[in-house]
């Protein structure tokens, strides 16, 4: 697949009020600073999508991109700010909680993972949490450009261990780059075949 046409079309912190249509969904979530916005502009082609920064946290809002006319790109905050504080965290926790559990259209969840560090307890967590609550998701490790292929090899693995102590089978499993463009062709291909396969 490729994305000839990606334009916003609303952000808000409440579930009720993303877009009233049925067009499938493809949600983006990871913790804070692992390269989410880079991750959505490299995919989309667009440098300026989905807004970076060297600030951790900057997302806080759900935000929806119509792609080629026919499924969102839904960008969701990150989780686990510590310096946002109790209050700052306790809202994020409950703007994605709601999307994620009440959210039909809500396809597939991708968990974005930086590659660089060993198995995180928050990121276990949350999958868990996933899997407990039936959600479909997979796992994108980004930024494996910023280390070398055997250690990257190693701390993916280190991850497959750790989930596989509690799941049967593991989520399909991306790695990535946003600046060298790597793992595009892999997602984008990944969702048209769910795509094609819910249309037939």
């Amino acid at each position: 697949m490729e994305i000839k046409e990606a334009e916003f079309v609303i952000s808000n912190t409440d579930v009720n009020k993303c877009p009233n249509e049925n067009r499938l969904e493809y949600a983006f979530i990871g913790r804070s600073n692992v390269g989410k916005s880079s991750l959505i502009n490299m995919l989309t082609n667009r440098k300026g999508l989905a807004m970076t920064s060297s600030m951790p946290g900057k997302t806080v809002l759900i935000n929806h991109f119509l792609i080629n006319k026919e499924w969102y790109l839904v960008d969701l905050p990150g989780y686990g700010y510590a310096q946002r504080g109790k209050t700052g965290r306790e809202n994020i926790r409950r703007i994605i909680e709601s999307y994620i559990l009440e959210r039909e259209a809500l396809t597939c969840l991708f968990v974005l993972i930086d590659s660089r560090h060993e198995p995180q307890k928050i990121d276990l967590e949350f999958m868990e949490w996933l899997g407990e609550n039936g959600i479909p998701f997979a796992i994108i490790f980004t930024k494996i450009d910023k280390l070398s292929r055997s250690k990257c090899v190693e701390n993916i693995n280190h991850y497959k261990e750790e989930l596989l102590k509690t799941w049967e089978e593991l989520p399909a499993i991306f790695e990535t780059s946003s600046e060298k463009k790597l793992g595009k062709v892999e997602i984008l291909d990944y969702i048209e075949s769910i795509n094609k396969s819910l249309k037939g």
